[in-house]
């Protein structure tokens, strides 16, 4: 978990890279048209890796599997490298202008789209009227931030150049103003990452409930409608409080999402493969103590009641 949040972190930060050396390219261009044509080139190339940091930023923070990020980065980079030592840009300006620059912007919306995924459930938790989390927030800023970033340079030709500077810098000011409310001890912005500032879990309390989480689910406790957050941590032999911690700060959800997540998606399968039962009676195989409970929860995950998704083509 602490490796593959690292891993958020860099391509986070290349990613702001990329965009920052593209952008400044545009800036110098604008104010100063007889700028260096390697600067041009640097920057044109930088775009490539937009959209695959973009992708690989979410998916790290999204996804359990592991990010192979060499297929979406290295192919890019060596394409790049040798098409600028071929055709550099002093050279060949119409064929970086047109192709080079119609395959950036093809690429990149190509990843945006790609990246959507990720942003989907957040957008779901949104329509349903569900609490998000602060980290979700962060990440549809970062999500529509590039997507506008995007818009923006694409419909240069009708309106400025600069405007895609200018849009990267108002989109860079509100995602400092995120990191202000983070850090500010008078927002609540951040407030279950604030109720464990300055206290980091123990690297080996860290391992030992990477392992023993899984047992929840391997072992369907969640089945039990009465099942707590004291009874898990005496499961796993750890305090109610490192997990709790753990859940919120690692994983960045609560106990009882964690739970209803499993249950969510027992009853998935129930009602996809028990013709016989009825829905109500799936709700409690399921592990929840109510119809009402069954029937709010499930429509909050996934957007539909039990019935319409009974409805729906076997998976």
């Amino acid at each position: 978990m602490a490796q593959k949040k690292i891993f958020s972190n860099y391509f986070l930060s290349l990613l702001f890279l990329v965009l920052s050396i593209r952008v400044i390219k545009s800036v110098f261009f604008y104010f100063n048209p007889d700028l260096a044509n390697v600067f041009i080139q640097i920057g044109l190339s930088a775009c490539f890796l937009i959209g695959p940091f973009l992708y690989l930023f979410l998916r790290s923070n999204s996804d359990n599997k592991k990010t192979n990020w060499q297929f979406h980065v290295l192919p890019y980079i060596v394409s790049i490298s040798i098409l600028g030592a071929m055709y550099p840009y002093v050279d060949h300006r119409v064929f970086w202008g047109e192709w080079i620059l119609s395959a950036i912007f093809l690429q990149w919306i190509g990843y945006i789209i790609l990246s959507f995924r990720y942003i989907l459930p957040i957008l779901r938790k949104i329509k349903s009227k569900e609490s998000i989390r602060k980290l979700d927030i962060w990440h549809l800023s970062i999500y529509f931030g590039t997507l506008i970033i995007w818009l923006a340079y694409y419909t240069s030709s009708y309106t400025s150049y600069i405007v895609g500077g200018l849009s990267f810098t108002f989109i860079l000011y509100l995602m400092i103003l995120l990191f202000i409310f983070k850090y500010s001890k008078e927002s609540t912005f951040f407030q279950e990452k604030e109720k464990y500032k300055n206290k980091d879990i123990d690297t080996d309390i860290l391992t030992l409930i990477d392992q023993k989480i899984s047992m929840i689910a391997n072992k369907q406790l969640y089945l039990d409608p009465n099942f707590t957050l004291d009874d898990a941590a005496k499961e796993m032999n750890v305090t109610k409080h490192l997990l709790s911690q753990y859940l919120n700060v690692v994983l960045g959800k609560s106990f009882s999402n964690l739970i209803n997540e499993y249950r969510i998606e027992r009853a998935k399968v129930l009602l996809q493969n028990e013709s016989n039962l009825t829905v109500e009676s799936i709700g409690y195989d399921s592990g929840f103590n109510s119809k009402s409970t069954f029937f709010t929860t499930f429509k909050k995950f996934t957007g539909k009641t039990p019935s319409e998704y009974q409805k729906l083509p076997a998976k």
